[in-house]
């Protein structure tokens, strides 16, 4: 049996979870009470030694690091595959997941963060800055997008990682340059995606 250690609101979690689904697996999830600092627990740290979700435990097998960790099942489970045959491809792939997770979610940790705090404590001018670079890194994909459904041939790990978040962007205060002709679409048809309906977002 497969387990994901996981935090539901965690995007890095939540972009394994759509994988699995996606490869319809089945699994265990456990909860890592991120509040609590559970990650920073021993035992936890045994799986993991820089304290962060998700893991991932195949039998013997552990992996962390949620690239990692879906690179490993698309090879270990490889229908349907989620990465493109050609190396070149398989870069860009690469690429645009390492632009997620660098630059896209980042942002919107501290956009969440802001307003999880009551009005008089935020920092507005901080939240409005983090809002602009949230949009305009999504506007930066709408060329990515030209003439594709998604960002690199058929659904890959590419469109996985930005999922999660590009999901709540409303719920961010992140509104669409009304200007970009193929990012609503793509989006839409992310929506639509049993795999990323499973997150209940």
């Amino acid at each position: 049996m497969i387990r994901l250690y996981h935090h539901p609101d965690c995007p890095y979690s939540q972009k394994v979870r759509v994988v699995m689904a996606e490869k319809d697996l089945e699994y265990e999830l456990v909860l890592v009470d991120l509040h609590a600092n559970e990650q920073k627990s021993t035992e936890f740290l045994k799986l993991n030694p820089y304290g962060r979700v998700p893991v991932l435990i195949d039998d013997d097998v552990v992996v962390y690091d949620s690239t990692i960790i879906n690179e490993y099942l698309d090879d270990e489970y490889p229908e349907p595959s989620l990465r493109p045959e050609d190396s070149g491809l398989r870069a860009r792939v690469r690429i645009l997941e390492d632009f997620c997770d660098t630059s896209f979610i980042p942002p919107t940790m501290v956009i969440l963060a802001e307003l999880n705090k009551t009005e008089e404590q935020r920092d507005k001018d901080l939240l409005q800055r983090y809002q602009t670079e949230v949009a305009r890194v999504v506007a930066r994909l709408d060329q990515q997008l030209v003439g594709h459904e998604y960002l690199v041939g058929p659904f890959s790990l590419a469109d996985v990682a930005f999922a999660p978040r590009l999901m709540i962007l409303h719920q961010l205060g992140v509104e669409l340059d009304p200007r970009l002709h193929h990012v609503p679409s793509w989006i839409a048809r992310l929506r639509e995606k049993p795999s990323v309906k499973s997150l209940g977002l």
